[in-house]
């Protein structure tokens, strides 16, 4: 039961094989995607094919080729083409029977316009619909119980060493190639022994040519045809005679065969070659003809044992075949595959998970580009085109992600959607993307203004979200389990108050907000308590008049906050460990507190006793929610206002973006490490009238795996994610 395969990619699969014999079964689905069936037909979703040609057993779901068309006011269902092994008498019998039994209503009759001087696997059902039937819903009816739909049965058995086996179709091809070695060896062992048996005829002859009229009358003298064999056999002739008959190389051969002698006499084979012959035909043997043919065989002798010298020489000319049987017989694919899965199947099992770059723009053009695209350059530089964007609509989310991963985005009215990394549009590094609103169902008037990646939707971790406004909303993850294509209520937003971040954390970490002014604030998660989605939140920062939230970080005591602004400068300083007494000192948030507001913190411009303790600035001490914060960055003229904060740790790097589409990505150890109250260093070289305005962490394993090229590529080995929330490449944003 091994499916038909299109001739021009198989011999493609075949020659895959012989140049490179470590390809995996999806490189051989590259160049032969699936069964070719004589008939057309559509093949339905890529997992039974996959399966299938991995396992060796499979079960693929075939469908006939069909398109609507109207006649009189009526829906026709037409089928151009039909399943393997289907006959359109027996289709068409099925369907009457169908009707008949009104097992499938709406049917008004069935026409069979089939050209009988057409191929067998042509042909043209005519389906009349009645006016009020369903076109849609008698189509997947017909499906479900006419032979218009079947399955085939894949079982690639073959006898390996006399004995059947079901094989993996890359141990297939290899089966049929170590055939092919072994029918073209002993092909080519035979030839070898004619060409050898030949050129000894041919030499006796010449060698009889040195002196034929000594040949013709020792035939003539003897009295019966064995006893000229033995005279024969009985002559000697100079081996200088031989050469200059035979040539240097044909010589050369000829003693490596006989040994080095003076003088030479004829075979057995040669003096009955020489006997068979009329004595006409032997006066008027021509030497150059002879010689010629000696020549020839001489060359293809060469050859011949070139050949069998090595079994690469015989998987060139496989290859050679297989090349000539494409160029000659080769055609056009007549079954399409289908990308819908008909059964229950796991996409990320067909997905190789990978870690992926994705970008959104203000207008809402999304992508995923593969990370591996953008390399790693120099702190400063002017980084590389990451996308075709125009000034009205700039770069407004980066992160890093694994293809299995979901997404959720919050958009301007609170609500949140899902979609998979692996549905996202992937495109290169210039391209703009695809519009959202045709991947989401958003709402008139809706537009995303945040995205979180995520892995699993565990209950102890949570979904804090974070406005521009200040107020920061902390709700379970769980509560956003169960996709919904209308999507569902996460934050209720207040008149002039927009998303700005959402982040994954869970107990025990602390979160910080930072502000377009400079000022960032370091509380525990466990200050603002958890809420149902429908609410509004409570205060996370106080603001100046002037200043709005650009971001909000987990602040991991390990790592570093990294802190851009608009011109293109920024610095690194350490988050910081909470002392023990600080840490334990901690209030709990009563449940009935809807927005606590605590004392307000001065700024660190002003010499508290603490900035007094660490008048370097270097760490982010933990206040409560609510207060003003301490000084982060200096927004000075040069350095314009703070546009973006991510956490990074030594051996990370950063991919930096400006208004104008171009990507940079640097070593997260290149940028300087300085104390908060600081303006910091030239991150990016910026062009005119163009902005920095947005970072995306790349975490250490993904650039480790990266670099030794360890992403695996098959869907049965998974990339195992990352446990920590800090460090994981699905909740980066």
């Amino acid at each position: 039961s091994i499916p038909p395969q299109n001739l021009g990619e198989a011999c493609e699969a075949i020659t895959l094989l012989i140049d490179n014999p470590e390809a995996t079964i999806d490189d051989i689905l590259q160049v032969m995607p699936g069964p070719d069936f004589p008939t057309g037909g559509i093949i339905c979703g890529r997992y039974g094919i996959r399966k299938g040609y991995a396992t060796g057993r499979s079960t693929i779901t075939l469908r006939a080729r069909t398109h609507f068309e109207t006649e009189k006011q009526s829906d026709v269902i037409v089928v151009t083409e039909i399943p393997y092994m289907e006959t359109r008498d027996r289709i068409r019998e099925k369907l009457e029977t169908l009707v008949r039994d009104d097992r499938v209503k709406g049917i008004s009759r069935i026409v069979d316009l089939t050209d009988r001087n057409v191929p067998p696997w042509k042909v043209h059902l005519q389906i009349i619909l009645k006016r009020d039937a369903d076109k849609e819903v008698v189509l997947a009816q017909l499906f479900k119980f006419s032979p218009l739909q079947n399955t085939f049965s894949i079982i690639l058995l073959a006898l390996v060493g006399n004995r059947p086996e079901t094989l993996s179709i890359k141990e297939l091809i290899q089966q049929f190639i170590l055939h092919r070695i072994d029918v073209i060896r002993r092909r080519t062992e035979f030839m070898l022994a004619e060409a050898r048996k030949r050129k000894h005829t041919v030499e006796g002859l010449m060698i009889a040519q040195i002196d034929i009229d000594e040949v013709i009358k020792t035939i003539r003298n003897s009295p019966s045809r064995a006893e000229a064999k033995i005279s024969l056999q009985g002559l000697q002739v100079d081996g200088k005679l031989i050469e200059r008959a035979l040539g240097e190389d044909g010589f050369k051969e000829y003693q490596n065969e006989q040994g080095v002698h003076e003088f030479y006499s004829l075979s057995a084979n040669q003096a009955e070659a020489i006997v068979s012959m009329q004595l006409g035909s032997l006066a008027n043997l021509e030497r150059e003809k002879l010689s010629g043919e000696h020549q020839e065989l001489l060359k293809a002798i060469s050859e011949y044992l070139h050949l069998l010298s090595d079994e690469d020489h015989i998987r060139a000319v496989i290859r050679e075949d297989m090349l000539l049987l494409q160029q000659k017989y080769s055609d056009k694919r007549r079954t399409d595959i289908s990308e819908d899965e008909l059964t229950d199947v796991n996409r990320d099992d067909l997905i190789t998970e990978e870690p992926m770059v994705v970008t959104l723009s203000q207008r809402g053009y999304i992508k995923r580009t593969q990370l591996n695209t953008y390399q790693a350059q120099n702190r400063g530089g002017k980084g590389v085109k990451g996308v075709k964007t125009d000034e009205e609509d700039p770069i407004q989310h980066l992160f890093v992600s694994s293809t299995h991963s979901f997404l959720l985005f919050i958009t301007n009215r609170g609500r949140v959607y899902w979609s998979k990394v692996y549905d996202l549009p992937l495109q290169g590094r210039t391209a703009k993307g695809r519009a959202l609103v045709n991947l989401l169902s958003l709402q008139e008037d809706e537009a995303v203004s945040n995205c979180v990646a995520v892995r699993e939707f565990d209950e102890e971790r949570f979904l804090v979200m974070a406005t521009r406004n200040g107020i920061i909303k902390k709700s379970p993850l769980s509560a956003y389990s169960r996709p919904q294509k209308g999507g569902i209520i996460a934050i209720k937003l207040d008149e002039e108050d927009e998303l700005v971040e959402a982040l994954i954390v869970s107990p025990g970490e602390d979160l910080l907000l930072a502000t377009s002014d400079g000022m960032a604030i370091r509380f525990a998660q466990s200050d603002a308590r958890s809420m149902g989605r429908n609410t509004r939140g409570v205060k996370g920062i106080k603001l100046s008049k002037s200043g709005h939230v650009i971001g909000m970080v987990i602040a991991n005591p390990e790592t570093c906050l990294l802190t851009v602004c608009e011109n293109g400068y920024g610095k690194r300083t350490p988050f910081g460990f909470i002392p023990a007494a600080e840490e334990n000192g901690d209030e709990e948030v009563s449940e009935n507190d809807v927005e606590l507001t605590a004392e307000p913190e001065s700024d660190s411009d002003e010499n508290t006793d603490e900035e007094q303790e660490t008048r370097s600035g270097m760490h982010y001490r933990r206040q409560r929610r609510g207060g003003k914060g301490i000084r982060d960055i200096r927004t000075s003229a040069r350095n314009g206002n703070a546009v973006d904060i991510i956490p990074v740790a030594e051996n990370d790097e950063v991919l930096m973006v400006t208004r104008s589409g171009k990507i940079q990505r640097v070593r997260g150890c290149e940028i300087s490490q300085v104390g908060r109250n600081t303006q910091g260093v030239r991150v990016i070289t910026l062009d005119a009238n163009d902005k920095l305005v947005s970072l995306a962490r790349i975490p250490a394993e993904i650039v480790d795996e990266a670099e030794n090229e360890e992403v695996i590529s098959t869907p049965e080995n998974n990339i195992q994610s990352p446990t920590d929330t800090n460090s994981s490449i699905d909740e980066i944003g």
